[in-house]
């Protein structure tokens, strides 16, 4: 999960940070990706919580009080809302430059 200002986030990244952006647990932020991608995306546990463990060595994401031992919740820092604000952008940027490229092709 490490990033500079050239590589991008993976999918899977990029969903569970936006996970985070309110207080939740992992389970919460796993199920909540199912949802939204109409379980396009699933993340297992395993993989959430290795995750969240790495968000939290970057930063990009801390434990705020509210929690329990089963359950703790995070939320994204200061960086973390800066990482993902970022990753929109570029998103933003394929996006358009996809439909320029595009256009008229059909």
């Amino acid at each position: 999960m490490r990033r500079n200002k050239q590589s991008a986030l993976t999918e899977t990244t990029t969903y569970i940070l936006l996970g985070f952006k309110h207080p939740n647990h992992g389970y919460g932020v796993m199920k909540n990706i199912a949802e939204l991608t109409h379980h396009r995306v699933n993340i297992a546990a395993g993989t959430m919580y290795g995750a969240i463990e790495n968000l939290l060595k970057q930063e990009w994401i801390e434990e705020v009080p509210g929690g329990n031992a089963r359950r703790k919740l995070y939320q994204l820092t200061e960086l973390g809302i800066c990482v993902i604000e970022s990753e929109m952008e570029r998103l933003e940027k394929v996006l358009n430059h996809s439909k320029e490229i595009m256009r008229g092709v059909k």
